[in-house]
């Protein structure tokens, strides 16, 4: 504490912002530039830190970890701010915010990454083309003029969305991300059977999953109320001839009519069955 000026800390931007703020600010608010200063301290004296990378907006805490690491050891160290990227509504991406995009796949997987930057709207993607990729200048600006011409086709999305994915999954990852995108919304069966187990755990990780055994004469009914996706009755039944049922991405409305490999079940031995517009489960079947 002996080694930052209360003047500086109180100074500050965002310190000056708090504390006319109508809720003030508190004691731990002002003390978190001086945790953050220490923590870039030890990071520097056990790891070897020098550079601490940040957002806009925490300029001030990273200041005060340059001031204290070059006071207490006189070596040079630096602080990165880099302009803050935020979603499509202008709300700060971050883990805080609960709407973090990760590097890590088991975090956010390369579809999910994909679609993030499929969705950035005109006015900013040329921004993102230029922070997030290699692609020289005169390429980006021949992107947006092909845009201004045919914007229907999304085509600086695309091509953003699938430079950072192979620069994060590599093309691996990028293809992960295709083939998932092409099962969801284009309701592409050959994508659908070339999905990975893990693929599919990532684009429906909220979906229930079942393990079935297809057993002689077993219709879509069956299926229904096995993998518990309807109810039990009448209204279970007229769900599926209401045409609210889907398998593999085509609509089935007749409850009696009996599963068919290739069709209903495909190669890799799974079915995609949705129940209304959102509601999926994932069926893997046995011994087939």
């Amino acid at each position: 504490g002996g080694r930052l000026r209360m003047g500086t800390l109180l100074s500050r931007q965002s310190c000056q912002a708090r504390l006319r703020s109508p809720d003030g600010m508190s004691l731990a608010e002002f003390l978190y530039p001086a945790l953050q200063a220490y923590d870039f301290f030890h990071l520097h004296q056990h790891y070897g830190c020098r550079v601490q990378l940040g957002g806009a907006d925490p300029m001030g805490n990273i200041m005060s970890g340059y001031e204290l690491v070059t006071k207490m050891t006189g070596t040079d160290v630096f602080g990165i701010t880099v302009p803050l990227i935020t979603s499509t509504t202008g709300d700060k991406l971050g883990k805080t915010a609960g709407n973090a995009v990760w590097l890590n796949r088991d975090k956010t997987s390369p579809f999910e990454l994909y679609q993030f930057f499929v969705r950035q709207q005109d006015n900013i993607v040329e921004k993102y083309l230029k922070l997030f990729t290699f692609l020289p200048l005169e390429e980006i600006d021949h992107i947006m003029e092909m845009h201004a011409k045919e914007p229907e086709k999304w085509g600086p999305q695309k091509r953003l969305a699938a430079e950072v994915t192979k620069l994060v999954h590599g093309r691996e990852g990028l293809e992960s991300a295709k083939r998932c995108t092409k099962a969801l919304y284009y309701s592409s069966v050959e994508a659908l059977e070339a999905m990975s187990d893990q693929e599919l755990q990532e684009l429906f990780r909220q979906a229930p999953s079942a393990e079935l055994m297809l057993e002689p004469g077993m219709s879509v009914l069956d299926l229904c109320r096995k993998a518990k996706a309807i109810p039990d009755g009448p209204s279970g039944y007229q769900k599926i001839t209401d045409g609210g049922v889907s398998i593999n991405g085509i609509r089935v409305t007749n409850p009696e009519t009996v599963l068919i490999l290739g069709q209903h079940i495909l190669k890799n031995g799974v079915s995609l069955l949705r129940i209304g517009k959102k509601n999926y489960y994932i069926i893997k079947w046995l011994q087939l």
